[in-house]
This record gives C-alpha cells, structure tokens and sequence, in this order.
C-alpha cells in the first residue's frame, strides 16, 4: 500500500451515513407501521458516522447529507414522543 493511499475503512464513513441517514428518512414516514426503534437506530448511526466522517476529512458532501437525514430520523420520534407524552 502506498503511503498517501486514501484506502482505508474510514473513507466509507460518508457513504454509510448517506444510506443510513436515508433510511432513517423512509422510516420516518413509515413511524406507523415500522415504530420508533428504526429510526431511532438508524438516524442515530448516521448521525455517528457522519460526525467521524467529518472528524477525518473524508467525504465531506455524503457526510453532511447523512448528518441532515439522520438528525431528521433522529429528532422526529423524539418530537413526536415529547409532544404525545
């Protein structure tokens, strides 16, 4: 391996976050039949690998999608539990 190579586990950091960011967005609109453990899990490991994606410096435009979709799958069953409860 070459010592610049930007081969690493960490590079994958931004594409996870964008698909689970967008899962969390699908299971956000789907809270009815799904429940509030997807999106919960999913919006949070986004919000995860968004965060050392951009920590790294690797990928910055899917980590910052993946951040804003995450938040989003994270924050909605918050809101909606705080506003039922």
């Amino acid at each position: 391996m070459a010592s610049g190579s930007a081969d690493s586990p960490a590079t994958l950091y931004g594409p996870v976050s964008l698909a689970l960011g967008t899962a969390a967005a699908v299971a956000v609109v789907f809270t009815g039949l799904l429940g509030l453990a997807i999106p919960l899990l999913c919006g949070s490991l986004a919000v995860t690998f968004a965060l050392l994606g951009l920590k790294q410096g690797l990928g910055r435009v899917p980590c910052a999608i993946g951040l804003v979709t995450g938040s989003l799958g994270l924050l909605y069953p918050v809101l909606l539990v705080a506003a039922w409860g």
